[in-house]
């Protein structure tokens, strides 16, 4: 059952993270559902550090282990590679890598968690870093407790490469850049992230020219920092969407249902071994076709 919570104008300025630490124990508690994506703030995801202003409406979802699925189906794991310690999974579109908000089963955690891994919270085991329900390719997956603490620590080192391919409206004024632009939740609209905000965090994303086309460009774009939506905004903030992108470009373009955004590549090293290990991830159908309309122009 989802417990909603009226903002008290004696609130306003306080943090949501600070705000929730008494309901459940401690500030660090209330960040942990904050984070599991069990809170909103006027419908749209709460994050620890928003700042109140009274009378919002904060709505709490129930957190629920992945080991509790209640026997829905699952979607269909897709091994790109597998040892002892760790899983790469090739995450089709449409699929929800953890619960939240309305998502609250049938997600790819739940699979994966069926498959061994782990690690992490209970909500999402062993996964490290994510993708949009709508972004399709590689995700790297813990299978312990230490190896997702490696793995963590690897990707907050920038020591995990992640290459995604980008098919973007126009063309870049460049064949190689770097957007180093900060981002945050937007001023006006809650569910998009953008330059335009009043709590901005570093974000950098390089790309690389892979083939111009008459009216777009396929990039390859490779991820410094790991901000949500990253680069669906910053694509956008430069005059040139993510075609397809029904929140930040334009939705159907070239019979597009979803962006064009493929995680192609991943590089890293094995957390135990230190083998270098490198594997990629050919673009799904709905991609490939999109491409071939976008080369008639």
């Amino acid at each position: 059952m989802v417990e909603q919570l009226r903002v008290p104008p004696e609130a306003a300025g306080e943090r949501l993270d600070q705000f929730l630490a008494e309901r459940f124990g401690s500030r660090a508690q209330a960040q942990r559902r904050i984070e599991a994506g069990a809170v909103s703030l006027d419908g749209a995801a709460g994050r620890k550090n928003d700042r109140l202003r009274g009378g919002e409406t904060i709505a709490i979802s129930p957190l629920v282990a992945v080991q509790e699925h209640s026997g829905g189906e699952l979607p269909e794991l897709v091994i790109a590679y597998e040892d002892n310690e760790l899983i790469v999974v090739a995450k089709p579109a449409g699929v929800v890598v953890h619960p939240a908000g309305p998502h609250r089963d049938g997600t790819l955690s739940h699979a994966l968690a069926r498959h061994g891994a782990a690690g992490g919270e209970s909500w999402r085991p062993g996964i490290v870093h994510r993708l949009d329900k709508d972004t399709s390719g590689l995700l790297v997956v813990a299978k312990s407790e230490e190896t997702h603490r490696r793995l963590k620590a690897a990707l907050a080192a920038r020591q995990i490469v992640r290459e995604y391919l980008a098919l973007v409206e126009g063309r870049p004024p460049a064949r190689s850049g770097t957007i180093d632009a900060p981002l945050g939740r937007d001023r006006r609209a809650r569910t998009r992230m953008s330059i335009d905000t009043d709590k901005p965090r570093a974000a950098r994303t390089h790309f690389v020219l892979e083939e111009a086309l008459p009216s777009s460009a396929l990039l390859r774009v490779r991820l410094e920092t790991g901000r949500t939506h990253q680069i669906r905004a910053h694509f956008e903030a430069i005059g040139h969407p993510v075609c397809g992108d029904r929140e930040y470009g334009t939705a159907g373009r070239y019979g597009l249902r979803r962006q064009f955004l493929h995680a192609a590549r991943l590089e890293l090293a094995q957390p135990f071994s230190g083998e270098q290990l490198v594997i990629e991830s050919a673009m799904p159908d709905d991609l490939t076709n999109a491409l071939a309309l976008a080369r008639l122009g």
